[in-house]
């Protein structure tokens, strides 16, 4: 059994100052300590000098509190939070270019229909798809359109939301 198959998923959002070099510390942090980043976004929030990171992670809880304490001790580091597994609403984007042929033409279409997903650019050679959603979705989309061949693809990392009126307590 893989040891990866073992490790929880975390999401962590991290809320911090804008301002230059909080990024270059916080993914920092866990090169220092050897923990390896799944996905990371960043965005500037409603409030301009605030922005918000989406860390994902695999490990166990210890190393999640680890983590989550050693973040909450840099300096602007406002707030941090691990989002419970089903308890926040998570989203991505991917693009991906597809080899477009007459053969698996109408098998892109059908998939890119299925999976709510839109094409974005059309060529004759190849089609470029935007998919948007939970993670599982993507990952779903990636294995239907793998053996029709994928040429190139992007995906930002996860953003997430708890659920509900819950909101990250600001220090």
């Amino acid at each position: 059994m893989n040891t990866e198959d073992t490790m929880n998923r975390y999401v962590i959002a991290v809320y911090v100052e804008n301002k230059f070099g909080v990024l270059a510390r916080v993914s920092s942090l866990f090169m220092r300590r050897g923990f390896n980043i799944d996905s990371l976004t960043v965005g500037e929030t409603d409030d301009p000098a605030f922005s918000r990171i989406t860390v994902t992670l695999r490990g166990d809880d210890h190393t999640c509190e680890q983590i989550i304490n050693q973040l909450k001790k840099l300096h602007n580091v406002k707030a941090v939070k691990r989002l419970e597994n089903g308890k926040a609403v998570e989203r991505e984007l991917m693009l991906i270019k597809i080899i477009n042929t007459p053969a698996t033409r109408n098998e892109i279409m059908a998939a890119t229909e299925i999976f709510r997903a839109k094409i974005i650019d059309y060529k004759t050679e190849s089609m470029c798809v935007e998919v948007t959603g939970e993670p599982s979705k993507i990952n779903a989309f990636i294995d239907v359109v793998q053996p029709l061949g994928i040429i190139e693809m992007c995906r930002t990392g996860v953003v997430a939301l708890e659920r509900g009126s819950n909101i990250m307590e600001k220090e």
